[in-house]
C-alpha cells in the first residue's frame, strides 16, 4: 500500500479499541435480539432451529470480524484486512481443537483479541511493500498463521488476567449475604464494560444462587446507566444495541472516560442491595447474562423467586435508581458530561 502514515501508541490503542467496539456489536447482536426468540419458535417449525444456530454461531466468527476493523481502522486493504482477520481468530482462543476435530467454544479472550490484532497491524505495516509479488503467499503465512501462532502461545498468560480477576470475586462468596451481593455486583457492573467476559467469570468461578443473582443484576445495573446516558447523545439504534447486550462496545468510553464507572458502581451498589432484601438468586451459566434474552430474570423466576420481586430487582430497581444516579451526577453534581457516552465506532 506505501502507507507511511506514522501512528502513535495511543493511535494504535483508539483505533484498536474502536475496532473492538464495533466488531463485539456486529458479531454479537443477532443473537441477542434473535436468538431467544428462535428458540422459543422452535417448536413451530424446523427452520427457526436453523436460524437459531445460525444467529448463534456468528457469535463466534466475532475476533475474525474486530481483526478486519482493526485493520480497516489502519485503512489496510482487502487482502491484508482478511489475513489481519484470520491471525486474530486463529490467537483468540475461541475455538479448541480436539481428537475429533475442532471445536468452537466461545468468542475467545477479548483481551488477547486486542492484541493479537495490533500485533498483525504492526508486522503488515512492517511487510508493506517488502514482499512485492510473493506477498499473496507469504502475508497470510507470515501475519495469518505466524501472528496467530504468536496470539495462541499469548493465550494462556494473558488468560492468567481473567483468572486472578475471577479468584477475587470468588472471595466474596464467603462474606456476609448483603456485603456479598454489593461487592459481586459492583464486580460484575465493571467487568460488563470492559474486555473481561462476564460470562466466562461466572461459569469459571461457579458462582451461585444469590452470588449469581448480584452478578446478573450487576451487569444490568451498567447496562441501565449505559443506556440512560445513550438516549441522551447517541443515535436510537446505539442506544437498542446496548439495551439488548452490547455494553462491550463502550469499552473505548471507560478507557477514555473512567470517570463513566462512578455512577454505575453506585447503581451497582443500589441495585446489589435490592438483590439482597429480594433474594434474587442464579446460576453459573446465567451470572454474566444480566436482562439480554431475560435470562437473568427467567432463571431468577424458576428458582422461585416471585414476578414482583424480579421485575423490581432486575427492571425497576436499576432503571429508575439509575435514572436518578445520572441525574445527580450529571445535572447537580457535574461530575460528568454526556459526552462520555457517546459511542465511537470504528471509522475507515
Amino acid at each position: 500500500m506505501g502507507d507511511t502514515v506514522k501512528y502513535t501508541s495511543k493511535d494504535y490503542l483508539n483505533k484498536v479499541l474502536g475496532g473492538t467496539a464495533s466488531g463485539i456489536v456486529i458479531g454479537l447482536i443477532a443473537n441477542a435480539i434473535l436468538g431467544s426468540i428462535f428458540k422459543a419458535l422452535i417448536p413451530y417449525g424446523s427452520i427457526f432451529a436453523l436460524l437459531s444456530s445460525v444467529v448463534m454461531v456468528m457469535q463466534f466468527i466475532t475476533p475474525a470480524i474486530i481483526g478486519v476493523l482493526v485493520a480497516l481502522q489502519f485503512k489496510m486493504n482487502g487482502m491484508e484486512s482478511v489475513v489481519i482477520g484470520a491471525a486474530t481468530f486463529l490467537g483468540s482462543g475461541a475455538y479448541k481443537v480436539t481428537e475429533t476435530g475442532v471445536q468452537l467454544v466461545g468468542i475467545g479472550d477479548l483481551i488477547n483479541v486486542m492484541l493479537v490484532s495490533a500485533i498483525a497491524v504492526f508486522v503488515t505495516r512492517l511487510l508493506q511493500g517488502k514482499l512485492g509479488s510473493l506477498t499473496l503467499i507469504l502475508m497470510p503465512i507470515i501475519v495469518g498463521a505466524g501472528v496467530g501462532t504468536i496470539g495462541l502461545i499469548m493465550l494462556p498468560y494473558v488468560g492468567m488476567i481473567t483468572s486472578t480477576i475471577g479468584n477475587l470475586i470468588n472471595s466474596f462468596t464467603t462474606l456476609q449475604p448483603l456485603v456479598m451481593a454489593i461487592l459481586i455486583s459492583v464486580a460484575f457492573s465493571v467487568l460488563i464494560i470492559s474486555p473481561i467476559s462476564t460470562v466466562a467469570i461466572g461459569i469459571a468461578i461457579g458462582v451461585s444462587g444469590l452470588g449469581a443473582g448480584a452478578a446478573a443484576v450487576g451487569v444490568t445495573a451498567c447496562t441501565a446507566i449505559l443506556v440512560i446516558g445513550s438516549i441522551r447523545i447517541n443515535q436510537t439504534g446505539t442506544t437498542l444495541a446496548i439495551l439488548l447486550g452490547a455494553m462491550k462496545m463502550m469499552i473505548p468510553n471507560l478507557i477514555k472516560y473512567p470517570k463513566i464507572m462512578i455512577p454505575v458502581v453506585l447503581n451497582a451498589i443500589v441495585s446489589g442491595i435490592g438483590v439482597y432484601v429480594l433474594t434474587i438468586h442464579g446460576t453459573p451459566q446465567t451470572a454474566g447474562f444480566g436482562i439480554v434474552g431475560l435470562v437473568g430474570p427467567i432463571q431468577a423466576f424458576n428458582m422461585g423467586t416471585g414476578l414482583l420481586n424480579v421485575l423490581l430487582a432486575y427492571f425497576v430497581i436499576p432503571f429508575v435508581g439509575g435514572y436518578i444516579i445520572d441525574l445527580v451526577c450529571s445535572k447537580f453534581l457535574h461530575v460528568y458530561e454526556d459526552e462520555i457516552f457517546k459511542f465511537i465506532p470504528a471509522s475507515n
